[in-house]
């Protein structure tokens, strides 16, 4: 993998991740009058909860759904200026113009002991994929997604020692129903400066497990799914897919390495080497899951969320690296919202048994 580090016109720091083959990058400036970035976001603390809210009003301005030729993640190139200075690109991540959470963010706001709120010090990053704004994850070649493995690598180790990050989040949304407002193939990646709820969840229980059983949970689950394989979808050398046994969406699917590691640095190579396949044949068979009536059989593309859970920065010795790839849709033309129950309370309600998913995505392979 090559490296090569720019800027952008307004400061933020922009990355070209090109194949170890590639010609030398050229530098290409940044042509457009931008004022310099800024952030305005805090994070408060709910007490009722203990959970870290990022308040990030300046994000309202952010770039809603402009037409194709308008995209600001595509190249610039025809005249026409962009985010991404250069003609073309394999994988280029940079700094958000619109982050939720930024270094130098506004200084701590004292309040009520009660009202508790720090600065949204962090850092939010975008990730994209291809030059090409018409595919998706799911179109890239093998080499092309180890490519965006490094690339997802890279940023893990770099983040991880930025001052106050405490946690590194790497994720895709994908399709307009799951709220994605460019429609560019992209991810994102969120430097917080605390340890987000659900994750402080999972080190609550593998802790509890570690206390009452003396084992890893993580371990244990995976080994539970290799026993009763009734809800693996895929299974290699190096990693197995599988529905969870408590999922709570209509098609949910997490992606382990058999080996545990805490975070995408500690992968060794024969790991990186397989993931691609494997994770690009589940998101194909995501892309299979729905045909809409009056389609001629053709399925449509399935919104979903790609979520990396990995280790905090510090004191999660148990926490184990793994993806998790779930959508909304429930079936065909009908999405699942987050009604009284699951908004209200986090309390799920899933329509479609884990079991008939697993069966459902090993139906469609290629």
């Amino acid at each position: 993998m090559i490296k090569t580090s720019d800027k952008l016109a307004d400061g933020r720091e922009l990355l070209y991740f090109d194949q170890d083959d590639a010609t030398p990058r050229a530098r290409s400036v940044d042509l457009r009058p931008l004022e310099p970035a800024a952030s305005l976001s805090e994070i408060r603390r709910d007490p009722l909860t203990g959970d870290w809210v990022t308040i990030a009003a300046h994000r309202q301005a952010r770039t809603y759904h402009p037409p194709a030729d308008e995209c600001p993640l595509c190249p610039s190139r025809d005249g026409r200026l962009s985010e991404i200075p250069a003609p073309d690109y394999q994988v280029v991540v940079f700094e958000n113009r619109f982050p939720a959470l930024a270094i130098g963010a506004d200084p701590e706001r004292l309040g009520h002991p009660v009202t508790k709120a720090e600065p949204g010090a962090g850092r939010c990053e975008v990730v994209c994929f291809t030059a090409d704004h018409g595919s998706s994850f799911a179109d890239l070649t093998e080499t092309r997604a180890r490519l965006v493995l490094d690339a997802w690598t890279d940023r893990t180790a770099e983040l991880s020692q930025l001052p106050d990050v405490k946690h590194v989040y790497i994720f895709e949304n994908r399709g307009a129903e799951i709220g994605v407002t460019l429609a560019h193939p992209h991810g994102q990646v969120y430097a917080f400066p605390f340890v987000p709820p659900r994750t402080a969840r999972m080190i609550e229980q593998t802790d509890w497990h570690r206390v009452t059983t003396g084992r890893n949970l993580f371990e244990d689950v995976l080994a539970a799914e290799h026993a009763h394989p009734v809800r693996v979808v895929l299974a290699g050398e190096h990693w197995t897919a599988f529905v969870p046994f408590a999922a709570r969406w209509p098609y949910e699917v997490h992606l382990y390495p058999n080996r545990r590691v805490a975070d995408l640095t500690q992968l060794n190579e024969a790991e990186r080497a397989e993931f691609p396949g494997l994770y690009l044949e589940l998101l194909r068979r995501f892309d299979r899951l729905f045909v809409e009536e009056g389609s001629g059989g053709q399925a449509a593309p399935t919104p979903y969320i790609a979520a990396w859970h990995q280790a905090p920065t510090v004191g999660a010795p148990e926490l184990a690296l793994h993806l998790e790839l779930f959508t909304i849709r429930r079936t065909a033309g009908k999405l699942k919202f987050l009604a009284g129950v699951e908004s209200g309370m986090d309390a799920f309600v899933n329509d479609v048994s884990p079991e008939a998913a697993a069966q459902r995505l090993r139906e469609v392979s290629s």
